[in-house]
């Protein structure tokens, strides 16, 4: 949940620093600004600041002005880290001196894109996961050889810091952040108002530069939305095999080159998921979830969400259930 208090939302703060990228800016007040009187609820509250009132923006492309001083990162329960393309330029002092105290009072940080780079160099981040740009990976590598860096995935969730690869991925993030706060009812009605897609794993593979084959292999789209549609029912990996007219074989392969997962790993990834929701919406037996959401026993559903979430189907529900004190939707 949500580090805020009782008495007001979760405050999310976004530092932009001079030659900050604009699109991930837009990402953050898309998910963590926005007013959502669908929902019934405020999630977050909502803050810009940097070191300057006015801060130029990638490329000259336009100029913020009134932001909010770095003393509103003091009270940020996450706080955005600047990102910017010319990650070789150490960032600002006053800027790191900020991200340190934000996470040495145990605020949450995240970084888009480059903002690896700023949390590496405010020494967050040795000995610890993180993502950024396949571009950027070897100079990453180079430049702070004690991160963990995953090149190869959309974003790392290593508890209190969660870093994005790329522009995009910082949606991904986002959303993922939404889903870990307020469940996956509130993640996937803040998706469908983006547009986009509502949870893709951060495991799963950015679109990095790779020889093209002579005959790509086909989207999975219509087999997902096929089998989706049909979770509860005794699917097997023969099965979705089958349906796309291929061998298990090839369909690993494409599974595995298309999402960067196994079909089995992403067939129990939708399973949780709709038990999930379904937690959320109210349904209180444990045997009815695991039957439609075709995990089968209740003993396998407590497994599955637990490795999945964390939580036990008991816990998950008194922190996302309508139980909660909240409504889910309004």
């Amino acid at each position: 949940m949500p580090q805020g208090s009782s008495q007001r939302p979760h405050r999310v703060v976004l530092v932009v620093d001079e030659n900050s990228n604009p699109f991930e800016m837009s990402c953050a007040i898309e998910i963590f600004g926005l007013r959502r009187p669908e929902l019934g609820r405020t999630l977050y509250d909502f803050a810009l600041c940097g070191t300057e009132p006015r801060t130029r923006m990638r490329d000259g492309f336009f100029t913020l002005t009134d932001i909010a001083g770095l003393d509103a990162a003091e009270e940020a329960d996450t706080l955005i880290v600047p990102n910017r393309p010319d990650t070789d330029t150490p960032r600002s002092p006053r800027v790191l001196d900020a991200v340190r105290r934000a996470h040495a009072r145990g605020a949450r940080l995240l970084g888009f894109c480059s903002g690896a780079f700023t949390l590496a160099e405010a020494g967050l981040l040795e000995g610890r996961r993180a993502a950024c740009h396949w571009m950027w990976a070897d100079s990453f590598r180079a430049r702070f050889p004690q991160v963990r860096l995953e090149p190869d995935v959309l974003f790392v969730d290593d508890g209190d810091i969660l870093t994005a690869s790329g522009s995009a991925s910082a949606l991904d993030l986002g959303l993922h952040v939404v889903r870990r706060d307020h469940g996956a009812e509130i993640a996937n009605a803040v998706s469908r108002r983006l547009v986009f897609a509502a949870h893709r794993d951060g495991g799963q593979r950015q679109f990095v530069e790779r020889p093209i084959p002579e005959v790509a292999d086909a989207s999975l789209g219509p087999l997902l939305a096929w089998a989706q549609e049909r979770l509860g029912e005794p699917l097997t990996v023969a099965d979705l095999a089958a349906r796309a007219a291929v061998s298990p074989a090839t369909l690993h392969r494409r599974f595995q080159a298309q999402l960067g997962t196994t079909p089995l790993a992403w067939l129990t990834g939708e399973r949780v998921a709709l038990a999930c929701r379904m937690i959320e919406r109210g349904e209180e037996r444990l045997d009815v979830v695991a039957a439609r959401s075709g995990l089968g026993t209740a003993a396998n559903l407590r497994a599955r969400v637990r490795r999945e979430t964390g939580l036990s189907p008991s816990e998950y529900r008194r922190r996302f259930g309508p139980a909660s004190g909240e409504p889910l939707m309004a």
